[in-house]
């Protein structure tokens, strides 16, 4: 594939990246989203709009975040460099805002008034409640209550930014349930509501919305890497879960010659119900509006999933990662729960910078990559800082007094 037209052609018009996107929907939400569709292609060709992002960005969010030399870790490693792209320094601490800001910015121009999302571990949710408030928007988040006790610090944040958090008790009580909850909202209150989607997933246009608010993560970080190194790196990573951090961070480096690693988490190993592996142990199945890989179980329904990740514990990935699986350009990996703890713990005590557990999946793989290479570097996309899994952490594993150096 020439894959510098590939922005050019995918997706298709009708939100299809290869066989997998689209848009299933229920007959009464076919109109809400050619409305959306019709919005966003016509704002994302405008200058006005264009400028606005951009001016928030630079003012509100502190865009750009910096890519950072791991020295210290590296050293321990071995003689592979690893470095990040510092999303954790992005306002509300993650990725999550670069594409909230933008749909908060389309449902102003839509003349909406409500906005409402899902979240897992809880970003996604600050990150909207935060555009609310910007915007002057209303906003209700919908949480699995398993993930409402476990990421206690968004939820405060949530709510003291003046959304409402609704609490899933359904079913597994954690992002699948959230994002049913969320759907249910908007097929009652569509006329004067946008779902904002927080990954790269559902259906048509959210996945390209998204995966077009986030590219400014990995072209920040391809000239930012250039400019401080004089060459690309050998290795570029991040965690997979819906894949809204990946594939910003991917596309820009999709037509250089680098190798492009997704990170799924591996949980607790192999069986189903254990780990979130969509890409790893799935197959082709459409759920929330589109076409992707998934986990299922026996009945060929989504399949019960785990991560101590709440922000990768959903059982499918986004349309455009099964497509670039699919081709080849990108490559799939997994890291356990056991390997992000460590990731977690060293980059915390040899860097001072507490990662998200999302992003110490992407970490993990780095570090076992790293000693496997005699020389080199890896880019991973820091996809948000871990400020929200402390409380998690500690009463779970403590301070990191089984932290086990590298000696």
């Amino acid at each position: 594939m020439d894959y510098s037209t590939y922005l050019k052609n995918y997706p298709s018009k009708d939100g299809r990246f290869g066989k997998f996107g689209g848009a299933y929907l229920p007959p009464q939400l076919v109109p809400a989203m050619e409305e959306i569709t019709e919005a966003y292609l016509t704002i994302c060709h405008s200058s006005q709009f264009i400028n606005e992002l951009r001016r928030i960005r630079k003012e509100f969010q502190g865009r750009p975040t910096p890519v950072y030399h791991c020295e210290k870790l590296s050293r321990k490693i071995g003689k592979c460099q690893i470095y990040l792209k510092r999303e954790d320094l992005n306002h509300t601490g993650a990725h999550k805002l670069n594409h909230c800001m933008g749909e908060g910015l389309l449902a102003k121009f839509m003349g909406k008034k409500r906005i409402i999302a899902e979240t897992g571990a809880g970003q996604h949710g600050v990150a909207l409640a935060t555009a609310a408030a910007f915007f002057g928007l209303e906003c209700v988040i919908y949480m699995g209550e398993v993930d409402v006790a476990k990421q206690a610090p968004n939820v405060a944040r949530m709510k003291v930014l003046g959304a409402k958090v609704v609490s899933v008790k359904d079913g597994q009580r954690t992002l699948k349930e959230a994002v049913d909850a969320a759907f249910n909202d908007y097929l009652e209150n569509y006329k004067d509501t946008i779902y904002c989607i927080g990954s790269a997933v559902g259906p048509h246009p959210f996945p390209m919305m998204v995966r077009d608010f986030q590219f400014v993560v990995g072209e920040e970080a391809r000239a930012q890497f250039q400019e401080m190194m004089g060459f690309l790196p050998d290795v570029v990573t991040a965690c997979v879960g819906g894949g809204s951090n990946s594939i910003g961070m991917f596309l820009p480096f999709i037509n250089d010659p680098v190798e492009i690693v997704g990170v799924e988490p591996m949980g607790r190993g192999e069986k189903i119900g254990d780990n979130a592996a969509s890409m790893t142990y799935g197959s082709e199945g459409i759920m929330h509006g589109f076409d992707s890989i998934m986990l299922k179980d026996e009945n060929g329904e989504p399949a019960p999933v785990y991560s101590i990740a709440s922000g990768l514990d959903y059982p499918s990935v986004g349309p455009e990662h099964a497509f670039l699986r699919e081709c080849g350009r990108v490559k799939y990996d997994v890291a356990s729960d056991k390997e992000a703890i460590d990731a977690f713990f060293k980059l915390s005590r040899y860097e001072g910078i507490i990662p998200a557990l999302e992003s110490s999946h992407a970490l993990a793989y780095a570090m076992r990559r790293a000693k496997e290479m005699d020389s080199g570097s890896i880019l991973v996309n820091l996809s948000g800082r871990g400020d929200k899994d402390l409380d998690y952490v500690i009463e779970k594993y403590g301070y990191g007094e089984d932290f086990k150096d590298f000696n």
